[in-house]
């Protein structure tokens, strides 16, 4: 018996994960560009910042993600009393053994949410720079892997400052993207407000009829078939043009790194192939710019101060580099 093709499993994992939004949308309203959002971190094997005012159902989002996808989920509440033990595991000693043991924490799930992470201190929000970058914790001298596939979503609120630490830039450079969460329109909230009357309870996504539609082996085959989405060598050059000139903006301190530019790179392959295309475009590429790279500029206080924001620098750098024909 001969093995499937790629080229056979990527077709059928695309329309399973086309069916993602369909099922996440019977718990959540309004929320598809943030679905694909995280999707597509999916497929790069990258994390996710999310941010929005509270009761946007961003925990449910996540919840119900994972429902659809039959992965695991776990949620840490990020307070300022918050240990790193309590976010990576500790070393416990076992009486009835006599021996010290591993207690694995809530990061070995495969995908987690970390809730309002700019709460807790500097020391514990380090411990998942381990994490979100090498994909293991390294505990009494071993190094034990996580789950795949594996995605932090972590939120935090836009308005609320007080008693919040900012993360530090290496920390937030390796946030795949940064999705906006926003309030929902009039007609989606009236749809909220029907479903919960009609008895939706959140906490109870089994009620709700989501299903799995998607699994581990249908993320497998999606990422080796991003990974042979094609990309000439203008929009190679367009991309790195589009970075370099957010370094070069007088209202931008500290623009998109090389970092930034590779996830631009990922994130448009990611988004075409979503879309049914076996190459990259440059519309790829704008259309990604914004939620790969928003989170990678540091404006200078005087610029603040004006109202520009990391958005309108890159509306300005998206209408001022030349597009390759």
């Amino acid at each position: 018996m001969t093995e499937p093709s790629t080229t056979e499993t990527a077709e059928p994992a695309r329309e399973a994960l086309g069916r993602l939004r369909a099922e996440v949308a019977k718990a959540v309203v309004g929320q598809d560009g943030v679905v694909a959002g995280l999707v597509i971190a999916l497929l790069c094997r990258g994390h996710v910042m999310l941010e929005g005012p509270p009761g946007v159902a961003k925990t449910l989002l996540v919840r119900s993600l994972g429902a659809a996808l039959d992965l695991e989920m776990k949620r840490i509440q990020f307070t300022p009393d918050l240990m790193p033990g309590d976010v990576t595991g500790s070393v416990i000693y076992d009486p009835r053994s006599a021996e010290f043991q591993f207690r694995p924490g809530p990061v070995f799930t495969n995908l987690l949410l970390a809730d309002e992470i700019n709460r807790t201190p500097p020391k514990t929000q380090s411990s998942l720079l381990e994490v979100m970058e090498e994909r293991q914790v390294s505990a009494d001298g071993v190094t034990r892997p996580l789950p795949e596939p594996f995605l932090v979503a972590a939120t935090q609120n836009p308005i609320e400052h007080e008693g919040t630490y900012p993360l530090p830039e290496a920390q937030v450079d390796r946030f795949l993207l940064k999705l906006t969460v926003p309030l929902p329109a009039r007609d989606e909230e009236l749809g909220v407000l029907r479903a919960h009357h009609a008895g939706f309870d959140p906490r109870d996504l089994g009620a709700v009829g989501i299903k799995a539609v998607a699994g581990p082996m249908e993320l497998a085959a999606a990422r080796e078939a991003v990974g042979r989405v094609t990309v000439t060598e203008p929009v190679l050059g367009y991309i790195v043009d589009v970075c370099r000139a957010t370094r070069a903006t007088p209202s931008v301190e500290l623009g998109a790194s090389p970092r930034g530019a590779t996830s631009l790179l990922a994130t448009a392959k990611a988004w075409a192939w979503l879309g049914g295309r076996d190459h990259v475009t440059p519309d790829d590429v704008k259309v990604m710019a914004r939620p790969t790279l928003r989170h990678r500029l540091r404006l200078t206080p005087e610029a603040e101060l004006e109202g520009v924001t990391a958005e309108s620098v890159l509306d300005s750098v998206l209408a001022s580099v030349p597009t390759p024909r």
